[in-house]
Parts: C-alpha cells; sequence; structure tokens
C-alpha cells in the first residue's frame, strides 16, 4: 500500500470513527506523539549517555505517521506530493553544497 492509500486509509478512519478535529488540534497531537518518540528515546538512552541502548517503540512511531497524515488530510495537502518536494529539496541543497541543511 503506497503512502496516498495510507493517507485515504487515514481519512476514512476517522471518519467512521467520528474523530473530527481542527487542523490545530491536529498539529498539536502531532506534537505530542513526537514528544513520545522523544521520551522514549531519552530514557532509553539515558539522555544520550547510552546510546547503544537506545530504543523506540514501534506503535509510537505509527503514532506519529497517523497524526501526520491525519493533519495533511486536514490541510488538503498530498503526503506522498509533499514528501517528494522534500526528497527534492534536499537533493538540490546536497548538489548546490554538498549538505542537506538549510544554513
Amino acid at each position: 500500500m503506497d503512502l496516498t492509500e495510507r493517507q485515504n486509509e487515514i481519512e476514512k478512519f476517522m471518519e467512521e470513527n467520528e474523530m473530527e478535529g481542527t487542523p490545530e488540534f491536529r498539529i498539536m497531537d502531532l506534537v505530542s506523539e513526537v514528544g513520545e518518540v522523544v521520551k522514549d528515546a531519552t530514557k532509553s538512552a539515558n539522555y544520550g549517555l547510552e546510546t547503544e541502548n537506545l530504543s523506540v517503540k514501534e506503535d509510537e512511531l505509527g503514532d506519529v505517521l497517523f497524526s501526520l497524515l491525519a493533519v495533511c488530510n486536514d490541510l488538503d495537502i498530498d503526503a506522498e506530493e509533499a514528501l517528494q518536494t522534500a526528497l527534492d529539496k534536499y537533493s538540490a541543497r546536497i548538489e548546490e553544497k554538498g549538505d542537506p541543511g538549510s544554513k
């Protein structure tokens, strides 16, 4: 299943389960879910002192993806196109200056 199909699946799931929300709420939810990933990483790696112990739960990453696709739906953004735009941007930066960073 490609990203567009997943995005459509999320939209249908949210409609069927009456998970209404505003884009602002969805963005706050996304940030919260990313925070859960950070919490897992920080705790498991002892704040970077034990990087060999780094562990992030799969379901937490799934929550981030779910939330991100929900944001895309609310903002009428095609996630697959957005990802391609980002890849193109990073490729251009690497080609121009040898680094994907923005500065």
